[in-house]
């Protein structure tokens, strides 16, 4: 598997748009901080894009499929971080947000990945308050001058948990004006294993599989995925120009914590970039398109067959989304000292969710095609001006203004039957239209007093606006439709609130680093207070239920969330014949509350840290990797989250390169220790999930012992 290139700058830090020594175009001087070495070489250990940056400090996953975690940033997660693949807005289009855009990217298909977080400079932000991920597929190689290269990898990797099958495929052929590539993996998994019985075994009346699911075998969670990817490069001295197709298809994926799978997800992508150099500077530009069919049904282990007489063929839901956006930014070096960026963003996007009716189901799934979101439309148009300004040789500002609109809108909708007349009417009777204009501005400051060290403080206020599932779910009349809007994985279930306003962030961050020879450290509290925070709350009007579980709406309320996030590493020497040994951690700590209801927020990751110990020797890499996490004590209340224990892991990764082959092994939970994720969600992964036999209190367990081993050979 590709080694992939984690470049994290958080807190304050600002962007930089490298180029490629390769292409010959200069970059601009932004600066970004150091990236933090507490990423792990995880090698064959993944097929989920997001876990690369699960050992980062600040940042924890959302558990959900196995490809489609969903990555937060100091307490903030899902659409309030703004992420980028490839330079495109990409959104899930999904009600229980089952394709989050990193799901979009294999891990063998990243060349880069960036964070920010929240003082994200306004070029790198919009619509999102927590911050921005940028991830990258490997940019287009060049030959030299008069000559042509060929080159490729091929891959495959192997994960005891969940007996994991992966393969990657990429080829290049170029000269130097014209690259063309092409990657391709496929990956399948089946249900893996926690680290002790957590239930009892058995098997779903009803479930399309019949299968027995064992004590320890965590429902739901086998997946199988393929994507495809062919990429133009054009070079000349100055200019760049890339254009990127890809397909995706993902046939199944189980997700535990929800109570429906996906039953496919099929994307299409036409992606075209320019960079070029100029006398007054640099031009970025950026058009794509993006396309998603995605269907939701029970796959595997939960029950798919209703009705008294097993003869009510499961409950399939439709969603298709398209996503078609441009983007240009000028870069202006005006003086030595100064630079001025500014642009223009447009993303133009489309959604219908529709649920086909089913045969013999009554009224309650027929006779007619219930419309969830119908005709949606979300568009943002966006200008941003920033300016940077290096005063002397030890301060740097920043400063930016954003302003962006946000329309929103949605057609008529309909129930399956007359039975749901009362909520549609009431929905269709009220304007849709909404049109928000935010407002987001920076201001960073960084003092360097000499080389061995910096401190760094920023403010933002950032804002976004809901998205068009927040807005407009509108079914409230019984627990079977609510069961099917949840994009949260905590079993509720929820309707949407038209009178939503935008939430408004105002962030200040602090950041301090010093540094030695053989030894770094760096310290970054951070305080976010928000307006019109988007949280759950109670909804007398929706259908009550008595398994534990609530049907939930929306509202505005206000937010703070504070916290610190520590790194470092230090060197313990060299040793001749045994390798080059640093010592490497890492602490989080982070504490979200309501402002309005004192309420705990939801999905608050509990105290953290990470120490690994570290070898490097020739081609050689290992690291030994102890990860402890405290009890989750602080849970949110209305959406009746359970508490976790805290505990401790042990992992163990390995990776040997040569010019031509790559071997990666990794033990991940070397001692099989049992435990509940803190941020896994309530467990919905087998038995009637539609009904209300399935009990509230239980979370995912995280995985068992896994050992993974990837072979990659290069050319």
């Amino acid at each position: 598997m590709k080694k992939t290139v984690l470049t994290v700058a958080l807190a304050i830090s600002s962007p930089i748009f490298a180029a490629d020594d390769e292409i010959g175009i200069y970059a601009d001087r932004r600066v970004p901080l150091p990236a933090p070495e507490t990423g792990s070489p995880r090698g064959a250990g993944t097929a989920d894009t997001a876990s690369l940056l699960e050992d980062l400090p600040g940042i924890s996953l959302y558990s959900a499929g196995g490809l489609s975690s969903l990555p937060s940033i100091r307490g903030l997660a899902d659409d309030r971080i703004r992420i980028r693949v490839d330079g495109m807005d990409l959104i899930s289009a999904c009600s229980n947000h089952m394709n989050p855009p990193l799901s979009y990217i294999d891990p063998s298909s990243v060349g880069k990945i960036r964070a920010f977080a929240g003082v994200t400079p306004v070029s790198m932000g919009g619509d999102s308050i927590a911050g921005t991920i940028e991830v990258q597929s490997v940019p287009p190689r060049f030959a030299a001058q008069g000559t042509h290269l060929v080159s490729g990898e091929t891959g495959a990797v192997y994960r005891s948990n969940g007996s994991v099958q992966g393969y990657h495929l990429a080829a290049g052929i170029a000269s130097d004006t014209i690259s063309l590539r092409y990657s391709g993996s496929t990956v399948r998994a089946k249900n893996y294993l926690a680290g002790g019985a957590f239930k009892a075994a058995s098997s779903t009346p009803g479930s399309l599989s019949g299968a027995v699911v064992a004590a320890d075998e965590v429902g739901s969670s086998s997946y199988q995925a393929t994507n495809h990817q062919v990429a133009l490069g054009l070079k000349s001295r100055d200019h760049l120009v890339t254009m990127k197709a890809g397909v995706q298809s993902i046939p199944h994926q189980g997700f535990p914590n929800q109570r429906m799978d996906m039953s496919g997800n099929d994307s299409t992508s036409l992606n075209l970039g320019y960079h070029g150099k100029y006398s007054w500077g640099i031009l970025d530009a950026r058009i794509y398109d993006e396309h998603t069919r995605h269907s939701m049904n029970f796959v595997g282990d939960k029950q798919f067959w209703y009705g008294a007489l097993f003869n009510v063929a499961g409950m399939p839901m439709d969603t298709e989304g398209r996503n078609s956006g441009f983007r240009i930014m000028g870069t202006l070096p005006f003086t030595e000292a100064d630079i001025f960026r500014s642009g223009v963003e447009y993303r133009r996007y489309r959604r219908n969710d529709w649920w086909n009716p089913v045969a013999n189901s009554g009224m309650m799934m027929s006779p007619n095609v219930f419309r969830n979101i119908n005709a949606g439309k979300r568009d943002r148009t966006a200008l941003f001006a920033e300016w940077e300004r290096n005063w002397n040789r030890k301060w740097t500002t920043q400063s930016g203004i954003r302003f962006e609109q946000v329309a929103m809108d949605t057609g008529n909708v309909q129930g399956y039957s007359p039975a749901y007349a009362a909520a549609a009417n009431a929905f269709n009777a009220t304007s849709h239209a909404r049109r928000d204009n935010n407002l987001d501005l920076t201001l960073l400051a960084r003092f360097a007093p000499d080389r061995n060290s910096s401190f760094e403080a920023g403010y933002a206020m950032k804002t976004r606006s809901p998205n068009l599932y927040e807005r407009y779910v509108w079914a409230n009349s019984n627990s079977m439709v609510m069961n099917m809007n949840n994009w949260f994985g905590d079993g509720n279930c929820y309707v949407g609130n038209q009178n939503l306003k935008p939430e408004v962030a105002h962030t200040l961050n602090l950041s301090a680093k010093w540094q030695g020879e053989d030894w770094q450290m760096k310290v970054s509290p951070y305080h976010t207070w928000v307006r019109n925070y988007i949280d759950a709350v109670a909804c007398p009007a929706c259908a009550a239920r008595a398994d534990g579980f609530a049907n939930l709406s929306l509202a505005n309320q206000s937010a703070r969330l504070y916290g610190v996030d520590l790194s470092g590493w230090k060197s313990l020497g060299s040793f001749e014949g045994y390798g080059n040994f640093r010592m490497l951690a890492s602490f989080d700590y982070e504490r979200g509350s309501n402002g309005t209801t004192g309420n705990n927020l939801y999905h608050i990751m509990p105290p953290n840290a990470t120490i690994s110990l570290e070898d490097k020797l020739d081609g050689w890499t290992g690291l030994l990797q102890m990860k402890l996490v405290s009890a989750k004590t602080r849970v949110d209340i209305v959406r009746r989250e359970a508490g976790t224990g805290g505990y401790g892991l042990l992992n163990l990764y390995a990776s040997r390169e040569w010019k031509w082959m790559r071997i990666d092994f990794g033990i991940r939970n070397l001692f099989d220790k049992f435990y509940i994720d803190p941020l896994g969600g309530a467990y919905l992964g087998q038995g009637s999930t539609m009904g209300a036999t399935i009990p509230n209190g239980s979370g995912v367990p995280g995985m068992g012992r896994s050992i993974d081993v990837g072979l990659t050979f290069k050319f």
